[in-house]
């Protein structure tokens, strides 16, 4: 009776409970077989309950890792009120917009694939943190260190990368304070960071823009408590300026393109999204404005059977996506999904996806 007790006190919306113990009273949700065995890997009902209400006239923000990208472009071709501060210029043709960093996310931010990237943006936006590292030059062009293939060809002047950042760091501080829902998907836990004063870079410097220096540059593999100690700030950060503003917080299923921690690269990546799904989890029991949507076990869970992946078992495919965003849509709908949305928001191909971390697949060897 006592274990029972202490049973249902840790629940937290306790199944009601007509029987002679708590398993013969579950929904079939509870269950491996009519929860996931029986389910297809397009839908599984009730996977997602939403905790709060997200209208099409709520402003939403998308940040974090590369699949961040499909959510944002689903969710603002859906209907919703998705917001974007840095439009692109209309003299750049479509096709090359992404290509300069524009219509990726709500603003030229780039991909934040760590909590502490993401921490230190929204520092640098408001003036508490000022990275030593801020221009690098090559062959006379120069690039900003935490978006560094915001410009394929490099900035003319250092003035220029300067320029951009801070109009970028005010859309930051716009995201921040008039935002309803900050989507932000965790993408790793590895990062490359300056030696002189802990800045986190998007990816290792050398790969595609600067240099890698040894003395300059280390790795860090952030633990759990770091980035649980983190994200609390950011919540708490944005609460003090923006009280109402939710968060939907997801885990990306797209696996590490590489590891510089000396572990096989499958090993490094079931650690990285097992710390960034626990982390997400745990603040989403915390907080009543943050709420976890379950992108990750939707692609990779043994009901997909890998289908939502390309050949290379990294990338998904836009069936994948359609699968993410109709568990998403269920529970938040609108009108125009699935049948226009499902196809207008569709990326045209993988290329459209921008993600640093794929630079690194071209020192692979057999």
């Amino acid at each position: 009776m006592r274990l029972f007790s202490v049973f249902r006190r840790r629940q937290t919306n306790p199944t009601p409970w007509n029987g002679t113990h708590p398993y013969d009273a579950l929904p079939p949700r509870a269950y491996w077989k009519t929860g996931v065995a029986d389910q297809t890997a397009a839908f599984i009902p009730h996977l997602y309950r939403k905790k709060f209400d997200i209208s099409p006239t709520d402003k939403i923000a998308t940040m974090g890792s590369c699949f961040a990208q499909h959510i944002g472009a689903r969710l603002k071709s859906s209907g919703y009120r998705y917001v974007d501060l840095e439009p692109p210029p209309l003299r750049l043709p479509e096709a090359r917009q992404k290509e300069f960093g524009y219509g990726i996310y709500s603003a030229r931010y780039g991909n934040v694939y760590t909590v502490r990237q993401l921490l230190q943006l929204i520092d640098r936006a408001y003036g508490r943190f000022t990275p030593h590292d801020s221009v690098w030059e090559a062959e006379g062009r120069y690039f900003d260190p935490f978006r560094p293939t915001m410009e394929p060809n490099g900035f003319s002047s250092p003035e220029e990368v300067r320029v951009l950042h801070e109009k970028t760091m005010l859309a930051v501080r716009q995201i921040v304070e008039e935002s309803d829902v900050i989507v932000f998907t965790l993408g790793l836990t590895e990062a490359w960071v300056s030696r002189s004063d802990g800045a986190v870079y998007p990816v290792c410097p050398g790969t595609t823009a600067g240099r890698f220096n040894p003395s300059s540059h280390e790795f860090r593999n952030f633990t759990f408590s770091e980035i649980m100690r983190d994200l609390e700030k950011v919540i708490s950060i944005v609460a003090r300026v923006n009280p109402s503003a939710r968060w939907v917080l997801t885990v990306s299923p797209v696996p590490l393109t590489a590891t510089a921690s000396g572990d096989h690269v499958l090993a490094a990546t079931t650690y990285s999204k097992s710390i960034l799904r626990a982390v997400a989890g745990e603040v989403a029991q915390r907080h009543a404005c943050v709420d976890y949507f379950p992108s990750y076990e939707i692609i990779t869970g043994p009901q997909a059977r890998s289908l939502h992946y390309h050949e290379n078992l990294r990338t998904v495919t836009a069936d994948g996506v359609d699968s993410v965003m109709r568990h998403f849509f269920a529970e938040h709908p609108v009108l125009s999904f699935p049948d226009e949305a499902r196809t207008s928001g569709r990326q045209k191909n993988d290329d459209d996806i921008v993600c640093e971390e794929g630079y690194l697949e071209k020192w692979a060897s057999a």
